[in-house]
């Protein structure tokens, strides 16, 4: 018989939170990191009592996992909600602004407003609900853990996808992370138009806009 992993904490977490609150929704996002891409987030609500085996921090679980988790996620949660934020307003707001942007339209997109967010990190975007900061919240939360693999995946997703039109930068193998390869590919080619171009300046020299 195959082994079942639940970590259990996380859903204990998530139910002692509804407690006070019956409708928590976890915030989680994916690529701050990269040189090139939007950056994704995403909001997830379930119900008290859903367990789902395997979930954790998507950061610990392998991409066959997640892809797997990914589905489970979205038919069991009562509602969720994956947004971005563009490469352009990355560079007109910086990373920071646009991943609570991002964040605010998962939240606003749920369909329904929940009585707290809990959102991974030490910033809170500015939304509809109640909100509190959870640290390291994607391996403390259920609710989190599901939201940071709907946003991982989803962004994965799309690299590969972006990876096609611009083969000359192998975004499926770092997905737009600054890899020695895509630096090297950077300095041969030059950027694109999914570059964010305030995160090349060191790479490409300070008068890059």
């Amino acid at each position: 018989m195959a082994r079942v992993v639940l970590h259990k904490e996380l859903f204990d977490y998530d139910s002692e939170r509804r407690r006070t609150f019956p409708v928590i929704c976890g915030v989680d996002e994916a690529g701050r990191g990269p040189l090139a891409g939007d950056v994704y987030a995403a909001a997830v609500i379930l119900s008290d009592g859903v367990l789902i085996d395997y979930l954790n921090d998507s950061k610990k679980i392998s991409e066959s996992r997640r892809e797997k988790l990914y589905d489970e996620i979205i038919s069991r949660a009562d509602a969720y909600c994956v947004a971005t934020a563009s490469v352009q307003e990355i560079d007109e707001l910086n990373i920071l602004g646009a991943t609570m942007l991002a964040m605010r339209r998962a939240v606003e997109g749920l369909g329904k407003v929940p009585d707290l967010a809990l959102v991974d990190g030490n910033r809170l975007p500015e939304l509809p609900c109640k909100a509190e900061c959870v640290i390291k919240g994607d391996a403390t939360s259920a609710s989190i853990a599901a939201a940071s693999v709907l946003a991982k995946v989803s962004r994965d997703r799309y690299m590969k996808e972006i990876a096609v039109k611009y083969p000359q930068y192998c975004f499926e193998q770092h997905k737009g992370y600054g890899t020695k390869l895509h630096c090297e590919m950077l300095k041969k080619y030059g950027p694109s138009e999914v570059h964010r171009r305030t995160f090349l300046r060191k790479i490409l020299g300070e008068d890059n806009d």
